[in-house]
């Protein structure tokens, strides 16, 4: 399969999750997706409100991340994390699943976790996004975790939160794709720094890209025509 790479801009979420990110950084980020005509912006709950403000009149959605980066949270919380941030303006969540009850068999929780906040997002016509943090998983617990999201009614699964102990690979991303088999879509993140890296992904079968390099990608893209 062979990517335009202008393709790529449209498919971006250009990600600033860091802990220090101040209010001008997400100005910086917005104002870059806006001009590349990326998809998403992504950033921390608190932030929600600013780039909603920031975003306003584009087509850029703003998207968040609820039981980040762990997972482990309560079930409830998550919801609650959830409502308030589609409340606040966000269109878009990335939610981590409950890793401590995958790992421990609990698939009955996963799914209703799952479940429950794609109820909350699809109240708001939002999507939900399912992070499921591939360098934490074995194969067999990647197409179980691929399995729920998908009988959950989520949207996408993701590969990783980027602070995990590996990003994105061709592999995951091809596994993952063939265990959702168009009833979900996949989101690529983690590690994904230049084109080249995007356009394989892509090539893999990622829908979405989630990269904090989006500006540096973009300018790639514009060199190469």
């Amino acid at each position: 399969m062979n990517v335009e790479p202008r393709r790529v801009l449209s498919l971006i979420d250009h990600t600033n999750l860091r802990p220090e990110a101040r209010k001008e950084d997400i100005a910086r980020l917005c104002e870059e997706a806006k001009r590349y005509g990326f998809a998403a912006v992504c950033v921390n709950p608190y932030y929600v409100p600013l780039a909603a403000r920031y975003l306003r009149t584009s087509r850029v959605k703003v998207c968040t991340v609820v039981g980040f980066p762990l997972g482990a949270t309560l079930m409830e919380a998550k919801v609650y994390e959830a409502r308030l941030a589609l409340k606040h303006g966000a269109n878009e969540i990335d939610m981590v699943i409950s890793l401590p009850a995958l790992k421990s068999g609990n698939y009955r929780y996963v799914l209703k976790e799952i479940r429950s906040i794609a109820g909350v997002c699809k109240r708001y016509k939002a999507l939900l996004k399912v992070i499921i943090e591939c360098g934490l998983l074995s194969e067999d617990e990647k197409r179980v975790a691929a399995e729920l999201v998908v009988k959950a009614g989520a949207d996408f699964v993701k590969t990783s939160t980027g602070f995990g102990p590996s990003g994105a690979s061709v592999e995951d991303v091809r596994l993952l794709k063939s265990v959702v088999a168009g009833r979900a879509r996949v989101k690529a993140a983690g590690g994904i720094r230049t084109l080249e890296s995007a356009l394989a992904m892509v090539e893999a079968g990622a829908d979405r890209i989630g990269t904090s390099s989006g500006a540096s990608i973009a300018e790639e893209v514009l060199r190469s025509h």
